[in-house]
């Protein structure tokens, strides 16, 4: 969706994921001077610590802290669950509507269930696939984690209409891959939908090659996807973690396992790691639920826009937009300098920074100004001038282009 000035409208979560989130949670929101509560804040900094600065600190069983996993209910759970949620419209649309056939989903390291509410949410606002049933996997290592899952939807079923939809919550250590066969043996058919929300950084992290260890296990998972079924991968726009998604998915499409659909417009190496200081990420607007704002005001965090690094997955060939070198992902937000703007992109032929002088807007390209991080845009000009011995750094986009905004997010 996009709003009348050519950007991506503010998310937000429905009320039935709210009243769900706030029943499990325990109600715990912002107070009548709009305070969040001071054990839920220690918690959020503690996380927050865990999650970036402090990584190495990050223990596997810290879903079993009564403290953590209060704080992590009342502030990273919902927030998660925004950006599931958004990209599951993202996704291509499920086939087989008026089928029987249960719509198959598996959530991989689901924590306390961010990416099973939000698939809830999403089949139920669809009016149930077409009246498929959603049958729903839910498997992490922590039991106590899985219990606040299933409390969850369960939460979510009072509230809402849902219409056929089941979950079965499977607790094993998703390092051991062996332990993958016990899903494999749950179904005779393949998964529609394999959701791995913020997981696949926490897994094998102290291994030897961790990012070859999650290699193998994503073409595990691969392999239990319908030729026409959809792989979902959300990770933390940190840095650190957005690179790591970047060499994982450059060995995956190396390895002819699969196409990305999402976000990138290409199966060459991704640019981004040219340089060690590029990352790839998205940072899309919302509208933090009260608790969520109440804890940013507490903690000094800026939740005004979601941001994390993703991949959609296919193994039939299927992408977001048709590709074509004139074809462009806008991977920056528009900066404004003197006397012009300039943004990255992203396609095929690599990772170009472009400008247009403000003497240079015209009615043909004035759809520049439009641009924001993850718009998929159409140029048919970018001059580039030859200086001396080397061409020009920064593209031009002359009065004469044509701009073409093909996808706003």
């Amino acid at each position: 969706m996009v709003n009348r000035t050519g950007g991506p409208r503010s998310f937000r979560l429905s009320e039935a994921v709210l009243r769900a989130l706030s029943e499990v949670s325990g109600r715990r929101g912002p107070d009548e001077a709009g305070r969040a509560d001071q054990e839920v804040v220690r918690g959020v900094l503690r996380l927050s610590r865990l999650f970036t600065r402090e990584r190495d600190s990050l223990a596997a069983s810290y879903l079993d802290d009564d403290r953590l996993r209060l704080a992590y209910l009342s502030y990273y759970v919902p927030v998660n669950l925004a950006k599931v949620r958004l990209l599951l419209e993202e996704m291509p649309p499920p086939q087989g509507a008026g089928s029987s056939q249960p719509f198959l989903v598996l959530d991989l390291g689901s924590g306390p269930g961010s990416a099973s509410l939000a698939l809830l949410d999403w089949f139920t606002d669809r009016l149930g696939l077409g009246n498929r049933p959603l049958q729903a996997i839910a498997m992490d290592r922590s039991q106590r984690a899985l219990r606040d899952c299933a409390d969850l939807w369960r939460a979510y079923e009072r509230i809402a209409p849902v219409q056929s939809a089941s979950l079965l919550t499977l607790q094993a250590d998703l390092e051991r891959t062996a332990r993958l066969d016990r899903m494999a043996k749950r179904e005779d058919r393949p998964y529609d939908l394999i959701v791995v929300s913020h997981a696949l950084n926490e897994l094998f992290r102290k291994a030897r090659e961790p990012v070859e260890r999650r290699v193998e296990l994503v073409r595990d998972l691969l392999g239990r996807l319908d030729r026409h079924g959809t792989l979902l991968i959300v990770e933390p726009a940190l840095r650190e973690t957005a690179r790591e998604l970047h060499r994982f998915r450059d060995r995956l499409v190396a390895d002819g396992a699969c196409t990305v659909y999402s976000p990138c417009l290409h199966e060459r190496p991704c640019p981004a790691l040219v340089k060690e200081e590029d990352w790839c990420h998205e940072e899309r607007p919302w509208t933090p639920p009260p608790v969520v704002a109440a804890l940013d005001r507490e903690v000094g965090f800026i939740k005004d826009a979601l941001k994390f690094a993703y991949l959609i997955l296919r193994k039939d060939g299927k992408s977001l937009v048709r590709r074509a070198p004139d074809v462009y992902r806008a991977v920056s937000e528009l900066r404004v300098m003197k006397g012009e703007k300039r943004a990255w992109l992203c396609n095929e032929t690599g990772r170009p920074e472009v400008g247009r002088l403000d003497r240079e807007r015209s009615a043909t390209n004035e759809a520049f100004d439009d641009w924001h991080r993850g718009a998929i845009v159409r140029i048919d000009q970018i001059v580039r001038a030859q200086r001396k011995d080397r061409e020009a750094t920064v593209g031009r986009i002359p009065a004469s282009a044509n701009i073409e905004v093909i996808r706003s997010i």
